[in-house]
């Protein structure tokens, strides 16, 4: 894998996906599942209006043609074409004229970042305003202004996409990107296009688990899925919620509420073997789906991986295309995988010479060498693999309390097995 590359390829696949008004229904959410899956084979659901899903229901679904407001001119001074963040999401229908005074009723600015335009919605409540730029507030001169938001709020359908990717097992790992927000490049489609590639580059099989990857809208969309899956959820062993993920932060991770779950303590070290700046988080009810996955009527292993979880252009127009570096891209897919091989690789183990220190040095063990890797934390690995092998410590533990890195620790349990002083428990 060359993450360079494929963080370029990403990125261009988030730009191609930028430009679309997504919400969370209508054929913005369609139009970005179909462009997936010329990626990934998606498969794509749709749920009427009205469907109960626990304490919830789907709303109505919603799209939009055109908005703007004109000058007594005709000029345009907020233009939908121009952005898609200038009309809050869910906007209902509205052709009016009106005074300014009455207008600025529903105009919503940034006073501290004057040049940014805010991302606002309103899904669960009729209303209408549009988003504007401050400097662009300040230029507007008393008068009337025509109003046009050319939407509609109908019964329609909330649409999700998922894949699955079935293993040796039909335990489940799960990975959720929410597909609802407008043109923010770093807070949606970052993790969007992360969770597309890593569906793409999974390891070849024999593969330990099966892979599930879901395309939903936030919160509606995964409680949805979560209501119409209820009985495949005991086959959820881990899963990971993917946003924010192309700043140039270092990676910051979300525990599940479980606090110890195995995807936790998996990211923690592979996190800490990639001796990068980062930062481990403890779960809070708010966020991303990992709430909802987390409830606690299924206090699923859930946990939520990005970058920087705050920064000033969160939920602006600031969060543009600019912002999103390929090589972050690139880099959180990388780490994505090496999560998987950790998981994949985590096993039971038991020394078949647990006696003293069996002789290494007639089993060639001594001259076990990974290629680039010094031979001093190889032999620690081999020694640490030995000793903590009782059939009730995994690799996962032993790198956690050795302090090895897992891919030593793996290395150095593959040479033992081959040597015949290990068995799998």
């Amino acid at each position: 894998m060359n993450p360079p590359l494929l963080g370029q390829e990403m990125w261009a696949l988030l730009a191609d996906l930028y430009p679309i008004c997504r919400s969370i229904t209508g054929d913005g959410v369609r139009a970005t599942l179909r462009r997936l899956q010329a990626h990934v084979p998606l498969t794509i659901h749709e749920v009427p209006t009205g469907t109960s899903v626990f304490d919830w229901s789907v709303p109505k679904e919603w799209n939009i043609r055109d908005a703007y407001v004109k000058d007594s001119r005709g000029t345009r001074v907020i233009d939908f074409r121009e952005s898609n963040l200038h009309v809050i999401s869910y906007s209902v229908p509205v052709r009016r004229r009106m005074a300014l005074a009455e207008l600025k009723g529903h105009l919503f600015t940034l006073p501290e970042h004057p040049d940014w335009i805010p991302n606002r919605t309103s899904y669960y409540d009729e209303s209408w305003g549009f988003c504007l730029r401050h400097t662009r507030l300040l230029e507007l001169e008393d008068g009337d202004y025509d109003v046009c938001i050319d939407s509609s709020l109908e019964d329609g359908n909330l649409t999700y996409g998922e894949y699955y990717v079935p293993g040796s097992s039909t335990d489940e790992v799960l990975f959720s990107a929410h597909v609802c927000h407008p043109s923010l490049a770093n807070d949606n489609l970052s993790g969007i296009v992360v969770a597309a590639f890593l569906a793409k580059h999974l390891p070849p099989p024999p593969r330990r688990y099966s892979y599930r990857f879901l395309f939903a809208p936030a919160t509606i969309g995964a409680l949805t899925w979560l209501h119409f899956n209820e009985s495949r959820l005991p086959r959820i062993r881990h899963g990971l919620v993917f946003t924010c993920l192309g700043d140039a932060g270092g990676h910051t991770y979300k525990q599940s509420r479980r606090g110890d779950a195995e995807i936790d303590r998996a990211v923690k070290v592979t996190l800490r073997d990639q001796g990068t700046p980062h930062r481990i988080v403890p779960f809070a009810p708010s966020g991303y789906d990992e709430r909802q996955f987390c409830s606690p009527g299924f206090n699923l292993p859930v946990g939520c991986l990005m970058r920087s979880p705050q920064y000033p252009e969160y939920h602006t127009s600031a969060d543009d295309l600019d912002l999103v570096q390929p090589q972050a891209l690139g880099a959180s897919l990388a780490t994505c995988l090496e999560v998987i091989d950790v998981l994949e690789h985590d096993r039971r183990y038991m020394n078949q010479s647990p006696y003293g220190e069996p002789q290494l040095g007639r089993r060639g063990l001594y001259h076990l060498r990974e290629r680039g890797g010094p031979t001093a934390a190889e032999l620690l690995a081999i020694k640490w693999v030995l000793n903590l092998s009782d059939g009730k410590h995994s690799l996962l533990d032993i790198a956690e309390r050795s302090g090895c890195q897992f891919r030593y620790v793996k290395t150095a349990t593959a040479a033992l097995v081959d040597s015949g002083l290990l068995k799998e428990a």
